[in-house]
């Protein structure tokens, strides 16, 4: 198995940790700040509790890979998700409330296993999906701020 590659990023968010929560664990907001290329599905019924089975879905043209996916952590502001497909690793969510609102972390840590799929991904897709990973922590920012204001 190869190195295991680590994104990390961070975001203050001005809403409670809580209202954060929320927007990991309600499909309908999270897909409002997922990427649009993204889609999640769950496999059985939707729950991010312990145990919770979901299918993270790339939509791409003609093939759409997919990483089945498995709560494998949850306290209240922690979710971590371990998938396991092209990619073989875990997604933590993990909200920490401070003073004014909500500093939310996001640690992705991965191996890709096929040394194919391996070279692909480090030449075309691994500056994107950084990239990606900070837009969607914006993204979720706007998203829980406007839920948090509308309480």
């Amino acid at each position: 198995m190869p190195e295991p590659q680590v994104f990390e990023h961070s975001i203050q968010i001005d809403a409670s940790a809580t209202t954060v929560e929320r927007c990991l664990t309600d499909r309908t907001l999270m897909h409002q700040w997922l990427n649009p290329a993204l889609r999640c599905e769950p496999i059985d019924e939707w729950s991010t509790e312990l145990g919770g089975r979901s299918r993270f879905v790339i939509q791409v043209p003609v093939v759409q890979p997919a990483l089945n996916s498995v709560v494998v952590q949850r306290e209240p502001g922690l979710i971590v998700w371990e998938f396991n497909g092209f990619f073989k690793g875990r997604d933590r969510w993990e909200c920490n409330p401070e003073l004014q609102g909500t500093r939310l972390l996001n640690r992705f840590e991965f191996a890709i296993p096929n040394p194919l799929i391996r070279f692909g991904f480090n030449t075309f897709a691994a500056t994107w999906t950084r990239d990606d990973m900070q837009a969607q922590l914006r993204r979720l920012k706007r998203v829980a701020e406007t839920v948090y204001r509308k309480m």
